[in-house]
């Protein structure tokens, strides 16, 4: 059973800083690709950073020289590092596991609960 938890959200003021952190059980962060997302209220849930087993990396414009995205395989966790926060980056962020799950290529997605973020003065 795969088990996504988020932690690190909370109040920040406009400029500050916020690590997230999503610890993975289940599975090995290191095989599979892994993505932070974030849904704001009244929009759609969107990628900010994505890690594959790689290691390449993919921003969201929005985000690109802000945030990083890093992986721990020892700690089996995937962090995100966010600076410079703008009041827009307000939103629940989520973690998510990608895995293959044929040969064909089909995947599966797995979630976090998510943890909120708000950049309010």
């Amino acid at each position: 059973q795969v088990q996504l938890v988020e932690s690190g959200g909370g109040l920040v003021q406009p400029g500050g800083s916020l690590k997230l952190s999503c610890a993975a059980s289940g599975r090995r962060i290191s095989s599979n690709d892994m993505g932070w997302y974030r849904q704001a209220p009244g929009k759609q849930r969107e990628l900010v950073a994505g890690i594959t087993s790689g290691g390449r990396t993919d921003y969201a414009d929005s985000v690109k020289g802000r945030f990083t995205i890093s992986r721990d395989n020892v700690k089996n966790t995937v962090d995100l590092q966010m600076n410079s926060l703008k009041p827009e980056d307000t939103a629940v962020y989520y973690c998510r596991l990608r895995t293959v799950v044929s040969v064909e290529g089909a995947w599966v997605d797995y979630w976090g609960q998510g943890t909120q973020v708000t950049v309010s003065s």
